[in-house]
């Protein structure tokens, strides 16, 4: 299934890196970046987090929020945030429900082997719940400009 602009996201139910629960819908009333990346602490998941982590401040001055999801543990998350100082929430989708709803877990493929994993795709979510922007074949190290020029825009 392939999400769109205009459609209400899927709820998100997920525990982060400290075992804290969280809903998406917990955060009505404000604009929510949901980035799906691959795996912790690898190069392109480690620059975006980064670029994301330098461009906080922009973030939270646009009122909007950063929620990292990857199918990495709470443990793992625990420990990329702490590796790279990361003052975002990161959620552990270990069950691969989320990364399911989203449509961003799918075959994949690298020298030649195929297999499932989460493609590196971002949503940009309106204070109402409803999908504002998909982001799709993410380059990490500019993502978080791109964002930012997007919700200075709304």
């Amino acid at each position: 299934m392939k999400l769109k602009v205009g459609q209400k996201a899927p709820e998100i139910i997920l525990p982060d890196q400290n075992g804290n629960m969280h809903k998406l819908s917990d955060y009505k009333g404000k604009w929510v970046l949901a980035y799906f990346y691959p795996k912790d602490d690898t190069p392109g998941c480690t620059a975006e987090a980064c670029s994301l982590r330098d461009n906080l401040p922009h973030f939270q001055n646009s009122k909007a929020v950063i929620l990292g999801i990857s199918v990495d543990s709470v443990k793992s998350h625990k420990k990329f945030a702490e590796k790279y100082q990361l003052h975002f929430t990161l959620l552990a989708d270990e069950t691969k429900k989320t990364v399911e709803d989203y449509g961003v877990w799918q075959e994949k493929s690298m020298y030649g082997k195929k297999y499932m994993g989460t493609v590196r795709t971002s949503f940009l979510i309106n204070p109402e719940g409803v999908i504002a922007k998909v982001y799709e074949k993410v380059k990490p190290e500019v993502h978080a400009q791109e964002v930012l020029k997007d919700l200075a825009a709304v």
